[in-house]
């Protein structure tokens, strides 16, 4: 979902991207060596794919799927955040270090149980997984969003430049600007993809923004991992 494959599935959360027939230039790489860099990159208005890769939903690899809103759980990083906002509908994703400004757009649960990722005719759009926590609400919020598609790089495909300590932040439908930082970025193989722990509800308000990675296998077209930022409430 990131870009790339097919949507993660909060109950199957390996492949966020969902690339379903990438040929040609596109790819992380290619998009920074070959001016793919493109005019979303530079705000103009990010998770995702979970998730998202390229065109077609993002995949799961995993089995488990972001779970709807139920009871909490202790977050398992003590670290201080802020209180917990009333539930709102996310309207815009700002990551001033990699050039992100992007409007948000709903994600559910296909029949086959896999999260469907962003369309990917639009590059600079990332998906919500509007079954689970909204940003800022208590609660894991999973956001989702492609690395690239087969004409050019997407929304995410400077996420792994993201490292503890930087802020992002989530416009929200009642005016409200929720801030978040950065805990930590990790990558994981989408067929022993952590759903458990990346899904997992929460008790203060954290967020995934996740999208694919790693190689790009021709044979599955898809890629072979998917990366997760996990963030909290400033």
């Amino acid at each position: 979902m990131a870009a790339g494959s097919s949507s993660p599935n909060p109950e199957n959360a390996g492949n966020p991207d969902g690339r379903d027939d990438r040929d040609g230039p596109g790819t992380p790489d290619e998009a920074r060596r070959g001016g793919l860099l493109p005019v979303w990159g530079v705000a103009v208005v990010l998770l995702v794919v979970a998730l998202v890769g390229g065109h077609g939903k993002a995949s799961d690899a995993s089995g488990g799927a972001p779970a709807e809103r139920t009871g909490t759980v202790p977050s398992a990083d003590p670290q201080l955040t802020g209180e917990a906002l009333p539930r709102s509908v996310p309207t815009r994703l700002l990551i001033p270090k990699i050039s992100v400004d992007a409007p948000f757009t709903a994600l559910t649960i296909s029949p086959s149980g896999q999260l469907e990722p962003p369309p990917a005719d639009n590059t600079n759009l990332v998906g919500w997984y509007s079954k689970g926590a909204a940003p800022g609400e208590a609660g894991t919020s999973i956001i989702a969003g492609h690395v690239d598609t087969k004409v050019s790089a997407a929304v995410f495909v400077r996420l792994d430049e993201l490292e503890r300590g930087d802020r992002f932040t989530v416009d929200r439908a009642d005016g409200i600007r929720a801030d978040f930082v950065v805990d930590d970025a990790e990558t994981f193989p989408k067929d022993d993809f952590p759903s458990d722990r990346v899904y997992a509800d929460t008790r203060r308000p954290e967020v995934r923004l996740i999208t694919c990675a790693g190689d790009y296998d021709h044979d599955v077209k898809d890629y072979t991992e998917n990366l997760v930022v996990f963030g909290h409430l400033v």
